[in-house]
């Protein structure tokens, strides 16, 4: 199976901190950190991981799709190093011109345990039609095609699945549908074979009103979906073209339906360990479910699949970054 996953990669600065700051206020960090992130390529350095040390290695391709500074800038270098051997890069749309990659700033508080994200990306949106260009050589794969798209722009994600049905008719399309306030995301659960679903997406869905996201933030209740079987019961008769919906609920852990065949699951969070570093924990889940769909269909049922990405993102949160994260293959 060669799987193209499609989105943006970014690299995050993180500081860690006591707690919150107030505004004007002056504060001392107690850890900076640097890393490569980006949904699809944390989700693809996991499942190298995984294909690396379980039984599917020989079997599989994984390849990033997203908008890169100049190939000669370091940074473009050091993103295809931390991506380990297995992801392929090539099919990247590069920016002459640039040398810098998005960036994220993120703020860590210790004292709640929450993050703060401020985005600064200069490097020009993909177009259609270079990614078109980029899909194209997957047209000489000799085995099947699985497309993983982040879902971070909502339009231009619709027009891609929309042409993927098209020209690769046998391809598997699942997509993220996460941040909450962004206008589509429904539109591309209609359209996709896997759906991926955030908690916070769930509660509050498409509203964009900032007095409906203010209410949602005083009574903690919002106007979506109460629990994540709630969201995939009432997403089932929305998905028509759906094999698998999954539903994330960070300390209630997560839940899938297939509803071909009505089976549900649930899976309770791994709280057992400290909680470390929860950067990333949604892209282990999903590497830990598309590992599973893709690369271990013959010999991992329904609900184990889910139990593994589960138990995936539990280790990801007791630890800082994604190294040696494979270990879960032991543990299930």
């Amino acid at each position: 199976m060669t799987l193209i996953a499609i989105g943006a990669c970014y690299i995050d600065t993180i500081l860690t901190v006591p707690y919150y700051p107030d505004e004007d206020e002056k504060l001392r960090s107690s850890n900076l950190s640097r890393r490569r992130g980006g949904n699809c390529p944390n989700s693809l350095e996991v499942m190298g991981q995984l294909l690396q040390h379980g039984p599917t290695m020989s079997k599989c391709s994984l390849n990033l799709i997203s908008v890169l500074p100049s190939p000669s800038s370091v940074l473009s270098n050091g993103i295809k190093k931390g991506l380990g051997d297995l992801v392929q890069i090539d099919n990247c749309i590069y920016r002459e011109q640039f040398t810098e990659p998005a960036s994220s700033y993120i703020i860590m508080s210790e004292a709640s345990g929450s993050r703060t994200i401020v985005n600064y990306n200069e490097l020009p949106e993909m177009t259609h039609d270079e990614f078109v260009s980029a899909v194209e050589p997957f047209r000489c794969a000799t085995d099947a095609l699985w497309f993983h798209f982040e879902g971070r722009v909502p339009s231009f994600t619709l027009d891609c699945i929309l042409y993927i049905r098209e020209s690769f008719p046998g391809a598997t399309v699942s997509v993220e549908v996460e941040k909450p306030g962004r206008p589509g995301l429904q539109q591309l659960a209609e359209v996709a074979d896997v759906v991926i679903y955030s908690k916070g997406w769930a509660q509050v869905g498409n509203y964009l009103s900032s007095e409906i996201w203010q209410d949602f933030l005083t009574t903690e209740q919002g106007n979506g979906y109460t629990s994540a079987e709630d969201c995939l019961r009432q997403q089932m008769p929305k998905t028509p073209e759906a094999s698998l919906l999954c539903c994330t609920w960070g300390h209630d852990g997560a839940a899938a339906l297939e509803p071909k065949t009505g089976n549900f699951a649930h899976v309770p969070a791994h709280t057992e360990q400290q909680v470390i570093d929860t950067i990333g924990a949604g892209d282990t889940f999903i590497a830990g479910l598309l590992y599973g769909l893709v690369y271990r269909s013959n010999d991992w049922d329904f609900q184990k699949r889910l139990k593994f990405a589960n138990r995936l993102a539990g280790l990801k949160v007791g630890q800082d970054g994604f190294k040696d994260l494979h270990r879960a293959l032991s543990l299930s």
